[in-house]
């Protein structure tokens, strides 16, 4: 029998079976991650939301793989093949894929050659020559001739003369062969870890498939390759632009002869060249089963592999950046003016009160073709001075530099004003404003105003705006349009739900998308809310969401805690206590003998509580912490303090840069080979992953991550292809000698593919050859992004 479900998923985890056990419970009764994270804490043993989203997707697997398992189970029982034998090798298997090696002898198919030769009464003379190399094979085979004849099935060709014996043995032999599920294992296992990836540009596209010419004759070994560099060749082939193939060093060598996988086929089932009569045949027969039958399953089975191992790096780090720019400093509710740069249209302009509720819009031409700079800038003194502007959010588009200069001359200009100004980035805004949510939300206003007004708003609280967004629109990933649409779906709302959840929202002003995303909820639910909220004013308590049409008491027990009520009837309902722990709480004030009013912030007060007096079988002492820590801080929020960068004055496009400049920028995208900062110029710059810190960096997410304002240096600066290579370390000094990954001469290489670029010359990234060339950090660091899917 296979191994409990609750001791692989322990063992895989890390964790203890217990602890598995109680999750598996709770996400059958319907729980959701997020309620489970924060209000299950003592059932699961303090499980974070990323334990829990990795334990349950690896337990939907696993039961889908148990399910398979009894599928082929009962498929081989019923014809009458099963074995105890065969039914323990079935149970112990621990992937789809070592299950379907294992079904593939026993799997209904179509009448193939072999099945053919079978009926044609061949593999007495297969098992035959097999058996007994010293057999001569057109001998042996010349008693198993019979002519042509037909059956109520149809024609039978017959065994016409010796070749077409022989013929057929073969196919039965390789079939047998290539359907050895232990051959198959190893041979698999062999070339994911000794192959090498051959990529070379297919006729003809030299010109057009240009942009992949990093990979025209390039090699590298298929374990080393990196997730954003496999998504590139894998793109370059479904573009016909590249070709793909898999080879053995021995192969890539030029060695002569049998190679490695030959060599093993024959010696797991005993051929050997001892000069005997049947040696020969049976050799040939080999060199067939690999070529023919298992050389491009296997081929095409691992760059599946790949394809999905890149895939799954691609949307964890979009998961990662989504999480960053979802989580980013909100600057609060800060009456502000969005301005949605353009130049020949001009800059919409819109003002959103402290709420995010639209107040005015305009339009402005501050840039050619009409250079109405002081006229533009009255229009904007004037809205500010009108609606006690506090913040203005500038897009960071087109002529977003030129606009962020108009706002700066308004600063000094208007210092009564008290303006601080902060560039935005604008992706997805253009997805929002042609939506069907803004269009209900705005009917009457044109789409580019709209946008003004989502740039506003995401500067006010990035959290709130984003999520009316589709993750994937965010535009934060590598390769995104590249990956499993569906996966990637998946993978970023759990990601936005784990931060919506993880903030909380006002119950009294959040908007349905928002909503939608709290545990517990969904569309309907968060329109039902909304509608009841219109109906019948702001919701006095958590407790009247039970109120709300179709919302039952287990909806309100996943999602009342992430729900917030500022200035309700009770106090706990503005903080992460959930309604079920209220009797704790009341049992502390009973203690105190006092109000909640008296203990809510008091640290002092909260100090003498003992968590552990108020433990008991339902609240055990990590709950009990989390109570004690919501009273000192109740409602806060774990994201960070609003900080805005500053751009430099007279920097304002790549021409103006100068290798050695020191500047302040915003970190827009991180990828596995580094992160993109806005320095202001129009053309994000990259900090290749060698050049973020004096430390080893094995993931980029350990040094920053998207919304960091950090501090660069130009290194260089290529007008011609629009490229700017920046670093984090100050100590790096421009146009010094630079090693693979922009690293200077001499200095530590980071290891696995961090450093390893893709080559014209045909040198294997890490060879001598590719050693004795240094390149310059730009063109080393862009040469893993060339093909990202930005």
């Amino acid at each position: 029998m296979p191994q409990p479900l609750e001791q692989r998923l322990a063992s895989e985890l890390s964790i203890r079976p217990q602890q598995v056990q109680a999750t598996i419970a709770l996400l059958d009764e319907g729980a959701t991650v997020p309620f489970i994270a924060r209000y299950r804490k003592e059932v699961t043993g303090n499980l974070d939301d990323t334990q829990l989203r990795h334990l349950s997707e690896r337990l939907i697997y696993l039961r889908e793989l148990d399910a398979r398992r009894q599928a082929i189970l009962d498929s081989i029982t019923e014809q009458g093949k099963l074995t105890p034998e065969l039914a323990a090798r079935i149970d112990e298997a621990d992937s789809k894929q070592r299950l379907e090696d294992l079904y593939a002898p026993y799997k209904p198919k179509r009448r193939t050659k072999a099945q053919i030769a079978r009926e044609a009464g061949l593999e007495p003379l297969a098992d035959a020559l097999l058996a007994n190399p010293m057999l001569v094979p057109e001998t042996e085979a010349a008693a198993y001739l019979k002519p042509a004849f037909t059956t109520p099935d149809g024609d039978n060709p017959g065994v016409a003369d010796a070749k077409a014996a022989l013929d057929g043995a073969r196919q039965i032999l390789m079939e047998r062969f290539a359907e050895d599920a232990d051959l198959v294992g190893r041979l698999r296992e062999y070339l994911q870890e000794k192959a090498v990836l051959i990529s070379k540009v297919a006729a003809d596209k030299s010109e057009s498939g240009a942009k992949f010419a990093d990979y025209f004759d390039y090699q590298e070994p298929l374990s080393e390759i990196p997730s954003h560099r496999a998504l590139a060749l894998l793109r370059g082939r479904r573009e016909e632009v590249l070709t793909l193939t898999l080879k053995l060093p021995d192969e890539v060598d030029g060695v002569e002869g049998p190679g490695w996988c030959e060599r093993t086929i024959a010696a797991r089932v005993g051929i050997a060249d001892q000069k005997r009569p049947a040696d020969p045949w049976l050799l040939q027969t080999v060199r067939w089963t690999w070529q023919i039958k298992l050389g491009w399953q296997i081929e095409s089975e691992l760059i599946n592999i790949l394809r999905e191992k890149a895939e799954e790096e691609a949307i964890r780090v979009f998961g990662l950046n989504v999480k960053d720019l979802l989580l980013a400093a909100p600057a609060g509710r800060r009456v502000t003016m969005g301005l949605d740069p353009g130049v020949r249209t001009g800059v919409k302009v819109a003002v959103v009160d402290d709420t995010g509720k639209l107040l005015e819009t305009a339009t402005i031409y501050p840039h050619q073709p009409r250079n109405d700079w002081t006229g533009s800038l009255a229009t904007l003194a004037r809205l500010c001075a009108t609606h006690k502007v506090e913040l203005v959010a500038i897009g960071n588009g087109t002529a977003s530099r030129e606009t962020d200069k108009l706002v700066a001359d308004l600063m000094r200009a208007q210092p009564q004003l008290h303006l601080t100004k902060a560039v935005v980035s604008e992706a997805g805004a253009s997805v929002y404003s042609a939506s069907e949510l803004a269009a209900q939300e705005f009917p009457a206003l044109d789409v580019s105003l709209r946008g003004a007004v989502s740039i506003a708003r995401r500067l006010q609280d990035p959290l709130a705006e984003l999520v009316k967004i589709e993750p994937k629109a965010i535009g934060v990933g590598q390769y995104q349009h590249d990956v499993s649409q569906t996966r990637l779906a998946k993978a970023l709302d759990g990601v936005v739900e784990d931060c919506v959840n993880g903030v909380g929202v006002d119950l009294n002003t959040a908007s349905v998308p928002l909503l939608t995303r709290i545990a517990g909820l969904g569309p309907s639910l968060a329109e039902n809310i909304v509608r009841h909220r219109d109906q019948n004013g702001p919701f006095p308590n958590r407790k009247a969401l039970l109120d709300v049409t179709r919302l039952g008491a287990k909806a309100f027990q996943q999602s009342a805690g992430f729900l917030r009520i500022q200035g309700g009837d009770n106090p706990l309902d503005a903080s992460a206590v959930h309604p079920e722990a209220y009797p704790v709480v009341q049992k502390m004030l009973d203690d105190l003998k006092l109000g909640i009013s008296d203990v809510v912030g008091q640290r002092s007060v909260i100090s003498r509580l003992d968590p552990a007096r108020y433990t008991d079988e339902k609240f055990g002492l990590p709950t009990i912490q989390d109570i004690l820590k919501e009273l000192e801080k109740p409602g806060r929020d774990p994201r960070p303090e609003f900080r805005t960068a500053a751009f430099k004055e007279g920097v304002d496009k790549l021409e103006d840069l100068r290798p050695g400049m020191t500047l302040e920028g915003v970190v827009t995208n991180v990828a596995n080979f580094g992160a993109f900062v806005d320095i202001g110029v129009h053309q994000d710059g990259l900090v290749h992953i060698s050049a973020l810190s004096d430390r080893f960096v094995k993931d980029p997410h350990e040094v920053v991550k998207t919304g960091d304002v950090v501090k660069v240096k130009v290194l260089e600066v290529d007008v011609r292809r629009q490229r700017v290579a920046l670093t984090m370390r100050m100590s790096d000094e421009p146009g010094a000698e630079r090693g693979a990954g922009g690293r200077p001469a001499g200095g530590t290489r980071p290891a696995g593919g961090n450093a390893r670029g893709p080559r014209r010359d045909g040198a294997r990234p890490g060879s001598s050859r590719q050693a004795e060339q240094p390149q310059s950090a730009l063109a080393m660091a862009f040469a893993s992004a060339r093909n990202k899917g930005r």
